[in-house]
């Protein structure tokens, strides 16, 4: 048998290619969009990718069970679990097969066997693997969004994401008993999550890759909390909040996510067109850093540089229903439209170099740059009450310490809550390091909100200038 492991970083995901070496065949569970890594894998082990799965209706990213099934004449096997108005739309369009609990299915040699888990979602579905060519007892568990490492998945997205109410309540408690289901399963079984550290579809997932059931059960905080009253009131607490996009993920991946296709192109555009885009309210991305964007910068447009948690910040922000069109070097902007496709944002219509901000500033005689100010000058303005803080972490950040008198709106919702703002004072911006704050000013500024200044090192500065009481 052949496991191998896919891990995203952008997506802190993991998707897994599983091999019958004796008949060259394979299933994929769990692909995302990326589709070349596993069909590449497949043909350097000679094997064909028979049969393609997912554990659950994805709410962070777009499913590539589909397309990749039919990118490779593989089966599609789905969960059929679930109320009836949380099935997959085109289950039967695609041919998929549907899967109850306790149903299997073989790849060569390899048994998977379809346990219904739910709690993170109703139609939910972990698999069991047995290699029979050498064992008649199951060696793992892919367990998708169900339990992780250290954690369990989030029971709250139907309710604060697809807006189904009074649902949160009924997956905690579907949860617990999804936890109780596994229990009688043996102790060396390998747990093979679908998410690591990162991912918003749990609270605290571990770096760790991979686990053994018996571990879990020993030092999970969710196999150890016994009572089930309990356990709903502590899954439930502090979950982070949901970034926006997932209702639109839910969406798609429910009804069936349309081809992206292997190549993507984009090409570059005359700096002519540039300000028609603008007036015209296209969602200009300036991918560039921080620093280069602060320095000089095209008014109305976005900064969100190609970082760690891009597309955490692009689900957030960037519409679905508009142009999306970048200002960086080609190669990082090719490297953004891939990295977008992912989470379904794929009206991708071209780039400008970096040399446009000069001839902008030679065409309409000036440039847009972001005031910076220390945390000891930010100091005196908040003692002599000369400006308003804006905290645009997240509430949870907040509640554990602020600058007196700070206003938190945490960046994700910035866009809806404008009004709230002065438009009479400076607004000094801050998150943790300077990272959202950079952001959060770029998306005032595309509002026409000019006055404001980012906070040079965020509240880490303002702790280590030893000015929390």
């Amino acid at each position: 048998m052949i496991l191998r492991t896919f891990y995203d970083e952008d997506l802190a995901q993991t998707s897994y290619l599983i091999g019958c070496s004796a008949t060259g065949e394979a299933l994929v569970i769990d692909p995302n969009c990326r589709f070349d890594q596993y069909m590449s894998f497949a043909r350097s082990k000679n094997l064909r990718i028979v049969a393609v799965t997912e554990t659950h209706i994805h709410a962070d990213f777009v499913s590539g069970a589909r397309e990749l099934a039919s990118l490779t004449g593989a089966r599609l096997y789905l969960s059929d679990e679930g109320p009836a108005e949380w099935k997959y739309v085109y289950a039967a369009s695609a041919g998929a097969s549907l899967l109850k609990d306790g149903d299997t299915f073989t790849i060569g040699n390899v048994r998977l066997q379809a346990l219904h888990t739910p709690g993170h979602t109703p139609e939910h579905l972990s698999f069991l693997l047995t290699d029979t060519a050498s064992a008649d007892a199951p060696m793992g568990l892919f367990s998708g969004d169900f339990l992780f490492v250290g954690d369990v998945g989030r029971p709250d997205l139907l309710e604060r994401v697809a807006g189904l109410s009074g649902t949160m309540d009924a997956g905690a408690r579907q949860l617990f008993r999804s936890l109780q289901k596994i229990r009688k399963l043996p102790d060396y079984l390998q747990i093979w999550p679908g998410h690591g550290a990162g991912s918003p579809c749990g609270r605290a997932l571990g770096e760790v890759p991979q686990s053994t059931l018996g571990y879990e059960r020993r030092f999970n905080w969710a196999f150890r909390e016994q009572d089930e009253g309990l356990f709903v009131q502590a899954v439930l607490a502090r979950q982070p909040e949901p970034p926006t996009y997932f209702t639109q993920m839910k969406r798609v991946n429910k009804d069936g996510p349309e081809p992206v296709g292997l190549r993507l192109s984009l090409p570059e555009l005359p700096f002519t067109d540039l300000k028609d885009y603008l007036d015209e309210e296209a969602c200009v991305v300036d991918i560039r850093s921080a620093e280069e964007y602060a320095s000089g910068h095209i008014p109305g447009t976005l900064n969100l540089p190609l970082h760690a948690s891009f597309l955490t910040w692009a689900g957030w922000l960037l519409p679905y229903d508009r142009p999306l069109l970048f200002i960086g070097d080609h190669a990082v902007a090719i490297q953004a439209q891939k990295k977008l496709v992912l989470i379904g944002l794929t009206f991708t219509g071209g780039y400008w170099p970096p040399t446009c901000i000069e001839e902008w500033r030679n065409r309409y005689g000036t440039i847009e740059q972001v005031a910076q100010i220390e945390v000891s000058e930010l100091r005196q303005q908040v003692a002599q009450g000369d400006i308003y803080i804006l905290d645009v972490r997240n509430a949870d950040e907040y509640a554990q310490g602020h600058i007196e008198g700070a206003h938190n709106i945490p960046l994700g919702h910035l866009e809806q809550h404008l009004q709230e703002l002065p438009i009479d004072r400076t607004i000094a911006i801050h998150c943790q390091s300077g990272l959202r704050s950079a952001i959060a000013l770029s998306v005032l500024a595309t509002h026409g909100i000019q006055r404001c200044v980012n906070v040079c090192g965020g509240f880490n500065a303002w702790v280590q200038a030893g000015y929390v009481s």
